[in-house]
């Protein structure tokens, strides 16, 4: 039997016992990397275990050296370095391949960076889509960012520390209103979640949000009917009538362009281009 065991993503508490009796249990651990699951066993007082190395490097052959040990009745269970294994993180290949061999696979519920930022966030929970990593070069990222941004469901994404502003600048570029949640250091004493527009986040990210501990971004669903063609000229009547009922011009064309899902400076110019 295979078990594939969630980890802690950052709080060692965060383990289930039916994890800890595996882990205690198994003839074999197979692990992301051996050190950060030994400290873990260490952590548990887990003694007397043989741990070998799978990763997305050596994932087609050490798949086949487990389920040689499967076939001879041991038990092994999968961890990586935090979280759920096969979740942007190795372990899909092995499972396959384990299906297609007619034996036999449990996964054990736990830790999850992106379900807990996303119950975390404030925003809609009921449909959504995990995307994991964007792509790196800059014209990939720009057309994912385009599609994500169409989608009527909530998106989950990962990211590194060192690209969460260009992935938050991108996403600003398209659609600065856009409603988003950036989730780092997430169970660990540092955490923090934090949700706004794009734009207000982007103004944040290496000020009181650091640029420290992998992130998770959770993006709002485009709430935008495809069909409903909007027209600037009647948006800008609209923010005509609210400053003409008392409202301050400056409001009027934020609070609008961000219910119509569009870029305010473009409708500021085109108010001033008309009544100014």
């Amino acid at each position: 039997m295979l078990y594939l065991v969630a980890t802690p993503i950052g709080n060692l508490e965060d383990i289930t016992l039916r994890a800890l009796k595996i882990l205690k249990n198994a003839d074999i651990i197979a692990c992301e990397d051996t050190r950060n699951t030994q400290k873990l066993l260490n952590h548990y007082e887990i003694t007397g275990k043989k741990l070998i190395s799978y990763h997305e490097h050596n994932e087609d052959k050490m798949s086949d050296k487990i389920i040689e040990y499967l076939q001879d009745n041991l038990e092994v269970a999968l961890v990586t370095d935090a979280g759920m294994p096969c979740i942007s993180d190795p372990g899909y290949t092995l499972v396959r391949k384990i299906k297609e061999q007619g034996l036999s696979v449990t996964a054990l519920p736990g830790a999850n960076a992106g379900l807990t930022a996303l119950v975390s966030s404030g925003i809609e929970s009921y449909n959504y889509t995990f995307y994991g990593f964007l792509p790196r070069k800059s014209k990939d990222l720009k057309q994912k960012l385009e599609f994500i941004l169409k989608e009527k469901t909530t998106s989950i994404i990962y990211e590194s520390p060192h690209r969460i502003k260009n992935l938050v600048t991108e996403i600003t570029k398209i659609e600065p209103t856009r409603e988003i949640s950036v989730a780092r250091e997430i169970t660990k004493m540092f955490e923090q979640i934090e949700t706004q527009s794009a734009e207000n986040i982007l103004d944040r990210l290496g000020e009181d949000i650091k640029e420290k501990g992998e992130f998770v971004v959770i993006i709002s669903p485009n709430k935008v009917e495809e069909d409903k063609e909007i027209n600037l000229e009647d948006i800008v009547e609209i923010i005509y009538n609210k400053v003409q009922n008392g409202e301050k011009k400056s409001e009027a064309i934020k609070n609008t362009a961000k219910e119509f899902g569009i870029n305010k400076k473009e409708v500021y110019s085109l108010y001033h281009e008309k009544y100014d």
